[in-house]
Parts: structure tokens; sequence; C-alpha cells
């Protein structure tokens, strides 16, 4: 069996002598998966040393998109940052687009100054592309599990989501919409009527899967007391959204915080309870996203609901009056937070308040931090419930390699 182990003599291990050729067992040997294997979700490439079908170790080998954000941005104003931003989880660009704008707006004093329809605006495509994300995260994974027909009603639905925020913004997933200080446009004429016809569509959807997925006893077997995560080691290693809640600790920034219009919205935060299995289990991750597209439908009801009456539109309203021709804050450090489908994705931005030019900006990305505990999930488990342990993280490594 030795004789067949590949060459490791690049293989970044923190001990770069544990996994020799020398020191390995005749047993074990050294897969390469990715990194453009179906399962990594992304352009990411996972080593690992197995014993047979079980996993002995996992090293995630990052860097393969080199998208350079932080670098790119402390060399452009800040309004022409935001393109930029819409490329870390080019799945959930609204939802980065909200939380880089607030940052800044909070360094202009803008914070809770804006007009409530743009607020509610904001909350309404966010939790749209927040279940455009989710659907992406649970049709692959049925997929990675071996359903396939999950995949084809969700990217059905999400079809019709991606639609009404191209309508909205003139881009399918990358929009540019949530400036600094407003939006780029109001909501187009009869766009809340279209947003509340696809509601119960999706709604449907969500109990179909529900019932073909998470009931299935194939999906169960693959997934339930797999990729265990207690809470004190998710807490540890920084994991947030239902990454986290998954866990069983309802922590959301969305009431953490309370941003926004959140505040003024009602909605529960869905958390892992082991039903079917243990607590933080692949099953309970994916489950927490189900739940959390149940949320959002709710809360997109209630926005259309205020835009339709008490803020409605008129002719007044100007999306882009408060958007500053000149960005340029005063000299400090600021820390910027929100609930992104994914999880916490902060932006820390330095300023010297003489350039519209970020002197520092630095992306908290939640799949770095979900990526780094992939390793002590794995050890132990079959290469087969490797694959479900990595999509059951929902990782984008837009954000991770930035």
């Amino acid at each position: 069996m030795s004789q067949h182990i590949p060459s490791i003599s690049n293989f970044s291990l923190s001990d770069p002598n544990k996994y020799s050729v020398e020191n390995l067992r005749s047993e074990e040997m050294i897969i390469s998966l990715g990194p453009q294997h179906p399962s990594t979700h992304g352009v990411l490439r996972l080593e690992v040393v197995s014993d047979g079908e079980v996993v002995v170790d996992v090293v995630p080998h990052l860097g393969f998109l080199h998208r350079c954000f932080e670098k790119h941005a402390e060399s452009l104003p800040f309004n022409q940052i935001i393109p930029y931003v819409d490329r870390l989880d080019y799945l959930a660009s609204m939802n980065c687009e909200h939380a880089y704008v607030m940052g800044v707006e909070k360094m202009l004093n803008l914070e809770g100054k804006l007009p409530k329809r743009i607020e509610y605006i904001r909350v309404l495509v966010a939790e749209l592309n927040r279940i455009a994300s989710h659907f992406v995260a649970i049709g692959t994974y049925g997929m990675d599990i071996g359903a396939y027909t999950p995949f084809l009603w969700l990217m059905r639905d999400r079809e019709h989501i991606q639609r009404l925020l191209e309508w909205l913004s003139g881009a399918r997933m990358l929009y540019n919409y949530i400036w600094v200080g407003g939006l780029f446009y109001d909501l187009p004429e009869g766009f809340e009527q279209k947003v509340a016809e696809l509601v119960p569509l999706i709604k449907t959807t969500i109990k179909e899967v529900k019932t073909l997925v998470e009931e299935n006893a194939i999906f169960i077997k693959r997934t339930a007391n797999i990729g265990v995560l207690d809470r004190d080691l998710a807490i540890s290693y920084g994991c947030t959204g239902p990454v986290l809640r998954g866990s069983g600790l309802a922590f959301d920034l969305r009431k953490v915080d309370a941003y926004s219009v959140y505040p003024e919205l009602e909605f529960i935060v869905p958390t892992g309870k082991g039903l079917v299995g243990t607590v933080g289990d692949c099953w309970d991750r994916n489950h927490v996203r189900v739940l959390e597209c149940e949320e959002s439908l709710g809360i997109i009801e209630q926005c259309i609901d205020k835009l339709l009456g008490e803020h409605k539109r008129t002719p007044e309203f100007k999306p882009q009056e408060m958007v500053p021709k000149k960005i340029r804050p005063a000299a400090m450090d600021m820390y910027v937070r929100a609930e992104n489908p994914k999880g916490e994705l902060g932006f820390f931005i330095r300023t010297d308040g003489r350039s519209d030019i970020p002197q520092r900006l630095k992306v908290r990305a939640c799949s770095f931090h979900h990526l780094s505990v992939l390793p002590t999930l794995s050890r132990g488990a079959y290469l087969a419930d490797l694959v479900a342990i990595v999509g059951s993280l929902d990782l984008v490594m837009g954000e991770v390699d930035r």
C-alpha cells in the first residue's frame, strides 16, 4: 500500500513530519478532494488522510480565488467599494451590501436618520436574498447526499427571486443596489404585489422539501448524529449563523444588535433541537436553514404591509436624497456587523479623516471560521460523511479568499 501513496512534500500541516511517507501506516493514504470536487461548494481543496474509509485528518487549502478584496478596497473611494462587496458572498450580495453600507453610514453619523421606506426596502431585499442563498445551501446539500429533485424545486423558486431582484437592480446576482445614504432606485411599480404573489409559492415548496428530504429515512441516516458540533466548540471557533444556531444557541444579530428596522418586525430565531439525532449535527444545521426561510417569509410579508401602507411610495420620496457626493468620515476605527445567511459578516474600517479612501478595511468572513472547524468535526468520520459535513457548513469561498 505504501508504494502507492503520492508525494506529500508540500503537505502543509503544523507538524510537517506528522504525515510524512515514513510515518504513514500501511493502511493510511492521502486523498485530494478538490479543488473542483462538487462536494467542496467552491474553489477549495481538502487534503484528507484516511485509514481505509475513516478520516484521520483533514487539511483545508485556501487561496485559489485570490480575490484581494481588502487591498482593492484600500485603493477605492467608499462608494466604489460596493460592487466589490457584492462579490464576497456572491449568493447573498444584498446582505453583504447592507452590512458594509451600515458601517459607512455609522461613520457618517447617518445611523437611524434615513427614511423608514429605505430601511424597509433594504430589509425586504435582504430577506429575499437570504431565502435565495438558503435555497442554494439546502438544494445542493440534497445533491451531496444523493437527492436531485429538491435541488430542481428550490432552484426553480430561487429563479423567481433572482428575476425580482434583477427587475429591481438591473443585475442578476451582483446588485450594487444598497447605497451609502439610500438606494439606487425606488421599488419598481408593482414590485410589492409580485413579491406578495411569490410568498405562497415558496411556502408550498418549503413544505414539500420538508416532507421529501428532512423526513426521508435515507437523508436522516446520512445526516443525523454526523458532524456533531456542540455549543461550546462552536463558540470557541467563532461560528455564527445557522452553524451556531444549529448547535442550540439562539444568537442572531438581527435580534442581538437590533439594526435597521428589525426591532419593529416579529420573527423567532430557530435553533437545533436534536429532533432526529444529536443537537448540532448535520441534520440540525440544515433544518435551521429551512426554518429560517419560513421566518424570512414572515418578515417579507410584514415589510410589504409597511411599504404598501404606512411607508408607501410618494412623489416626494427620493431614494438618493441623502446619498453624499463625497464620503469623507472623521478619523476613527469602526467595526460593524450584520446577520448574513451564513453568519456574522463584519467590516473593520479605519479612516484618517482626510481621504475618501479607507486606510484599512478588514472583513470578518463567517465561512472562514466555519471552515476552520472542519478538521475537528471530520476526524473519525467516514469519507462519505466528510462530504455531508462540508455541505452542512454552507461554505462560499468568495469571502474566504478575500
